[in-house]
């Protein structure tokens, strides 16, 4: 079995000892992305909404860089520091991928990396 990693400069560096995503066959899967501004490095806002926005632009990119379409993503987990903030995510989580809907967990957690309020990764079918 072959492993590829994904690296994109339009999504930020990982953090820590992780890849931005993996290909193994015809699956990519992605690592957690937070809030954090490509170019910066910094967290693009103290609100779950700007967050979440910079999260769907960053697993986006990723997505792309990975041969991806959105279309193509079979499951996401959302991981939320604070389960008050689901609505908001959610929102911007269908706006994001439209008419596709993908199976979902979302998850309340104590902390996220960095003081982030929201964190999302994919599991995507990159096959035809």
């Amino acid at each position: 079995m072959t492993l590829q990693e994904v690296y994109t400069s339009n999504a930020p560096k990982a953090v820590g000892a992780y890849s931005q995503a993996i290909v193994s066959g015809d699956m990519l899967y992605t690592s957690g992305q937070i809030g954090l501004d490509p170019t910066s490095g910094e967290m693009v806002a103290d609100d779950v909404a700007s967050q979440a926005r910079q999260v769907v632009k960053n697993l986006t990119a990723v997505i792309s860089e990975a041969g991806g379409s959105l279309s193509q993503i079979v499951k996401v987990t959302i991981f939320l520091e604070d389960m008050n903030d689901f609505a908001t995510v959610n929102q911007i989580y269908a706006d994001w991928l439209g008419q596709h809907k993908p199976a979902r967990s979302t998850v309340a957690v104590a902390s996220l990396p960095l003081g982030a309020k929201v964190e999302m990764d994919c599991i995507v079918a990159l096959g035809s």
